[in-house]
């Protein structure tokens, strides 16, 4: 089932520069994590579990993707 997010409240990163080169996030539905390009707020969507989300942002703070920035 496709989530409604005209009507989501979605949030940047509080470190965004403003420069349009951010992604936002929103959860419209339990156990679903939406992602999108700020620049593009009509453009595609990307839809994670909350267990694919978890282990990603996991990733992250535990370094694992430090070699590809």
């Amino acid at each position: 089932m496709e989530s409604n997010l005209s009507t989501a409240e979605w949030v940047k990163a509080r470190a965004s520069t403003g420069n349009g080169a951010c992604v936002e996030a929103t959860s419209v539905r339990a156990g679903e994590i939406c992602v999108r390009n700020s620049r593009d707020p009509e453009g595609p969507v990307l839809r994670f579990t909350k267990a694919e989300w978890t282990a990603f942002v996991s990733g992250v703070k535990d370094g694992e993707f430090d070699a590809i920035v």
